[in-house]
This record gives structure tokens, sequence and C-alpha cells, in this order.
């Protein structure tokens, strides 16, 4: 008969566990709580961290060129996006708790030196993209707030890498609670613009049903895949695997079960609220420009100079423009831990946190800072898009190992993925895959053309 314990903590790998990443934070969050809603508290955070990549920048051109092309038609499309992030978050969270390696330390220790590597540098140019995605939306609301010229809000952005060493040096709760409190700023902010955009609510509610015509239409397909495209982000299957070790759980079957329980309820919570944003900027894009004929909007920028005279209100655009600088702050914030979580985990290196955060910045800020000077807000917008091209190329290289090791039993003893999780884990894998792939040649297509 077999047996219900775990598998020894190296059953199944290539090579041995090493050391944690983030080692500084490693099972340093008791969550000895009394009560099971105390011990939600204690666990909740890490999907808040993991969330923010949901909500970023890069999110936000595709949401906002598809609710004022389409109306409300694209809402099924986030709901179906955030669904097949649930589900992979679920599982990055739960191979991080039972087998104490996050998924850059997992692929290390299962793949040969030679493939490890390949994959180290996909997804560190996925990171910087990623990155570049930030900085950039940073840059265009600093410049829309203050006036400040893309190229100084460029370089402003560097310095909140100091305030990621400042607050980790604080406690990880700490980090935690400024992510939480610039969702939440986020959150409020598209609340204030929803509902002074009055959107028709059967419309909304009609939206988030999937209808035919979004396969069948060239154009509404392809800010599909976008908006799928630049929904899951890769290094959020790093850094979730990760960051979820910093909780102190018990190291047995009981243990374990209970933080992969919490975890999941954490970052499905966590989740829900990227929904929730994802989809009021859409349905605001719908209200304001779709309904008013404006459909060419697609750049950030341009739906800062319309909201308030479209929607009367003044302040529309100064809040659309804190939300933002918030929703930036916070990605970059998330990225530059994932960044130091694959260094160590691919390559075993590691270097002082303030080092390895200011490489990150720099690989970003040194090509975004040369299109604005070069070409402008323009150049800027598109250099945007570029990066979730990128993205959606290195993606399928993170999820495929996710759900293959997750699968294995050797690895994952009793907490390997039941048959029915198993198949909706690869299908969603392979969806994403084809999508990306539709996307990546649809892009270059035009590009050339």
């Amino acid at each position: 008969m077999a047996t219900l314990n775990p598998p020894p903590p190296d059953a199944g790998w290539r090579r041995a566990r090493l050391a944690p990443s983030l080692a500084e934070v490693h099972r340093s969050v008791d969550v000895s709580g009394a009560t099971w809603f105390r011990k939600l508290l204690a666990f909740a955070g890490p999907g808040y961290l993991v969330a923010v990549g949901y909500m970023d920048p890069g999110n936000w051109a595709t949401d906002l060129a598809g609710g004022s092309r389409f109306g409300y038609a694209l809402l099924s499309v986030i709901l179906l996006s955030n669904l097949m992030a649930v589900l992979l978050q679920g599982l990055a969270s739960k191979l991080g708790i039972v087998t104490g390696r996050d998924l850059a330390q997992a692929c290390r220790d299962h793949y040969s030196p030679r493939v490890a590597f390949l994959l180290w540098v996909m997804c560190e140019i996925a990171i910087a993209a990623c990155d570049l995605a930030e900085v950039i939306g940073s840059a265009i609301a600093l410049n829309l707030l203050f006036g400040i010229s893309i190229p100084w809000g460029i370089a402003l952005t560097a310095f909140d890498v100091l305030i990621v060493l400042y607050l980790q040096n604080k406690g990880f709760r700490v980090l935690e609670a400024l992510v939480i409190a610039l969702v939440a700023v986020v959150g409020g902010c598209f609340l204030f613009e929803l509902i002074i955009s009055r959107p028709e609510l059967r419309a909304v509610a009609t939206g988030f049903v999937p209808t035919f015509d979004i396969i069948s239409d060239p154009d509404k397909l392809y800010i599909a895949i976008g908006i799928l495209g630049a929904t899951v982000m890769p290094h959020n299957l790093y850094l979730h695997s990760s960051i979820v070790q910093t909780r102190r759980y018990a190291e047995n079957p009981e243990g374990k079960r209970e933080a992969v329980r919490f975890a999941f309820i954490d970052s499905t919570i966590a989740l829900t609220f990227a929904l929730f944003i994802n989809a009021a900027i859409l349905i605001v894009a719908a209200a304001t420009f779709h309904t008013t004929g404006h459909t060419g909007v697609a750049e950030i920028q341009d739906a800062y100079q319309l909201l308030t005279p479209l929607l009367g209100v003044t302040g529309a655009s100064a809040v659309f423009a804190i939300a933002l600088l918030a929703s930036g702050q916070n990605s970059t914030l998330t990225g530059t831990l994932a960044g130091q979580i694959v260094m160590e985990g691919f390559l075993e290196i590691r270097i002082r946190p303030w080092l390895r955060r200011l490489i990150t910045r720099a690989i970003a800020i040194v090509p975004a800072a040369i299109v604005a000077i070069l070409y402008g807000a323009s150049g800027t917008a598109k250099l945007l898009i570029f990066s979730q091209v990128v993205l959606s190329l290195q993606l399928s290289f993170a999820v495929f190992p996710l759900v293959r090791f997750t699968s294995d039993r050797a690895k994952m003893g009793e907490f390997v993925n039941s048959t029915g999780l198993r198949v909706a884990a690869y299908a969603v894998a392979f969806i994403i895959a084809t999508l990306n792939g539709w996307l990546l040649v649809q892009t270059l297509r035009g590009w050339i053309a």
C-alpha cells in the first residue's frame, strides 16, 4: 500500500536541495494563530505581492484598447485569464511549500546545467522586460501628475530600490503591508472611476459571458490574446514559490497541507482584487470612450487626457494617474524580489540584495531612457507593448516545468496533482503557449507591414 508520507526532501531530484532563496526572510513569519481567522491573516500577504503583477502598467494598455474598441465584450477574457492565474499560482505555492524549493531552484535541481542556464537567461530577459513596463508606467504617471519629463521620471524610478531594501530590513510583513496599501489605493481610485463613469450594469454582466465572435473576429481575438498574454506573468510563478516559504509552518504533512490550503486562499482572494482592477479599467474605457465614439484610445496618455472632459468630473484624470503611479511602484517592488530569487535559484549566486536590485533596475532603465530621449512618449508606448511580447515568449518556459514538477509523485508525494488537476493544468499551459505564439506572430507581422 502506498505511503501517505511525503518523499524525502531530495527524492526525485537530480541534485540535493541547498540553501533557500531570500534567506534573510526565510521562515521569518509566525503563523501559529489560535483560530482559523488568525491563521488566515498570518498566511495573508504573499498573494498580494503576486497579484500586483496582474494589474501592472503592461495590463493597462490591453484593457484600455479592449474597452474603447469593443465595449464590455472582452470582460469574459479577463475573467478567464484570472481563473488561469488562480490555478497556476496555486501550483507555484504548492511547489514551494511541499518541496522547499522555489521554481528556479526546482529547475536547477531537475534539468541539466546547460538547460538550467538557458532557462535562467530567458527568465532574466522576461524580468527585465517586466521591469521595463513598470519603469515606463511609473515615468508616464510622474509626467502626467507633475509634468516631470519621461526621461527624468525614468531616472527617478531607480530610487525605489532603496525602498525595497529599507522595508525588507524592517521585516517582510512591513513590505507586504506597503504592497497591500498600494493595491488598496489602486482599487479605491478605480472604484471612484467606476462610479463616475456610470457603466450599463446589464451590459457589464453580459460582457462576462464568453461569445463566439471573440474567436471569429480577428480584431477582437488579437486584443483578447493581448489581455491573456499581459495577465499571466512568468516572474510571478518564481516569486510565489519562494515567498510562501517566509511562513514558519510545521515541516510535516499536516503543516504543509495547512500551508498549501491557506496559501491558495490568500492568492485567490488577492487575485480577485486584480480581477476587479483589470475589469474596472476595461469597464471605464468602455463606458467613457466606446460609448462616445472614441474607439481608438489605446495609450495611457490618451486616456488621461480624455477622462476629465468626457466624464465632466474634475480630478478624474488625476485619480487615473495616481492609480497608475501606485500600480507601477507596486510592481517594481515585487519585480526586484523576483530578480533576486531567480539569480539565487538558478545560479546559486548570492550577491548583496542592493547590488542585485540595482543591476535589475539598470537593465530596464537604460533602454527605456534611450527610447524616451530619442522617440518621446510614443516611443515609450511602443516599448511598453514590446515588453509584453517578450514576456509572452518566456511564459511557457516557466509554466510547463511548474506543471511537470507538481505532477511528479516522486517529487510531491501525497501532494501530487490529481488526474483532473493535471489535465486542467496542462490544458492551461497549452492554451497559453498557443495564444502567446499567435500573438507573437501577429505582432511581428504588424511591425514588418
